[in-house]
């Protein structure tokens, strides 16, 4: 034997690689260290091919922001647990996978797999190779974003969340400014935005939106207007289409406001072919578009960020836009924001369902 246990714990500590791993690798190669290296990363490539196909769902996202160049980066990294994902190189490596987006602008994840990681010798995709070597998980770097200009971001739980904000501003650099990007940022995170405003949504959009909305009302007689409501019932009795139950019900509770708590879930389905065989005549009713308009605002104010109820209220109590205003007049200032980017770990991507009692019975030739 060519080496000896100092030279397995100095192997161990280049490349990560277990402890036996190490040894193996080292009498493969009568003591070769630089042979050794090789001999891991190329065990390790192999490994990763036989797990490149298990999903990687967990992981983290990372955000970057270089003030002095005005340039914003997020980055998700995704891995196979929530163990790993806590890993302390793991979370530096996708730091400094935002670092090298932000530097070097990428066009996409393989041109940025290709590229020098920041503040290292070795690629992107070489980094994440070393990585498994040690960590032993299917790993990904899944996408990324690079914003130009006046950033703000948060990240929340751990890299659960990533949000970045673009403003135009004139006090970037001010301290209440960045406060409030922060709080604009944590917004994103915690409410789900769709859009910065209604501006920012098409006419079609508008449009799909609101033929959902009025079929989705349609859907739910017991939320219609009294009188449409009445006249639906109307056309269910006049045609003989309940149930005697359900016939004996209606009539004993038509004024109860509970009535739909004693009507079959037949009636109601009878309620609601009826109110979309009239969908031309309800829609044409004035108190059900204005129903409809309500409902459409109401809805606006929760998919457009500007028009959100700012959740931070012991700060200010109104809209996100009410706030922004609200910071911009204090420090006399223009302030806008003009766009934004939240990613959530693993949104998208569908978990394998584990059968572990199957697993095993394969292992032992149980069935």
């Amino acid at each position: 034997m060519n080496f000896t246990a100092k030279d397995v714990q100095a192997l161990r500590e280049k490349t990560g690689a277990g402890m036996m791993d190490c040894k193996k690798a080292l009498t493969e190669t009568d003591g070769d260290m630089d042979k050794a290296v090789d001999v891991l990363r190329e065990k390790g490539l192999a490994s990763a091919a036989k797990k490149a196909g298990r999903v990687a769902a967990e992981g983290v996202v990372v955000a970057y922001y270089d003030e002095a160049n005005k340039v914003a980066s997020m980055v998700e990294v995704n891995c196979e647990t929530d163990f790993v994902a806590k890993n302390e190189k793991f979370v530096e490596l996708a730091n400094k996978i935002a670092v090298t987006v932000a530097e070097k602008n990428p066009a996409d994840v393989d041109a940025l797999l290709a590229m020098t990681l920041s503040g290292s010798d070795e690629t992107v995709a070489d980094a994440v190779q070393e990585l498994f070597l040690t960590i032993r998980e299917n790993m990904k770097v899944r996408r990324f974003v690079r914003v130009e200009g006046d950033v703000a971001s948060y990240i929340h739980g751990a890299g659960a969340v990533g949000v970045l904000v673009k403003f135009d501003t004139d006090v970037a650099g001010n301290a209440e400014f960045k406060d409030m990007g922060k709080n604009v940022a944590m917004q994103i995170a915690a409410m789900n935005p769709e859009y910065l405003s209604k501006d920012c949504i098409s006419d079609d959009e508008l449009a799909k939106m609101k033929s959902i909305t009025i079929d989705s009302s349609l859907n739910k007689p017991d939320t219609l207007p009294k009188p449409i409501l009445n006249s639906l019932f109307a056309k269910a009795v006049d045609g003989k289409l309940f149930s005697d139950e359900d016939l004996a019900a209606y009539e004993e509770q038509k004024n109860n406001k509970f009535l739909f708590n004693f009507l079959s879930d037949k009636a109601v389905a009878t309620l609601v072919e009826l109110a979309m065989a009239s969908k031309d005549e309800i829609v044409a009713n004035k108190i059900f578009a204005g129903a409809v308009d309500g409902r459409m605002k109401k809805q606006l104010k929760e998919v457009c960020l500007l028009e959100q109820a700012f959740v931070r209220s012991d700060l200010y109590d109104g809209d996100v836009a009410g706030y922004i205003a609200d910071v911009a007049k204090k420090l006399g200032a223009s302030i806008k924001a003009t766009g934004f980017i939240r990613y959530a770990k693993g949104e998208g991507i569908e978990k394998k369902e584990e059968n572990y009692a199957e697993e095993i019975a394969k292992m032992t030739g149980n069935k």
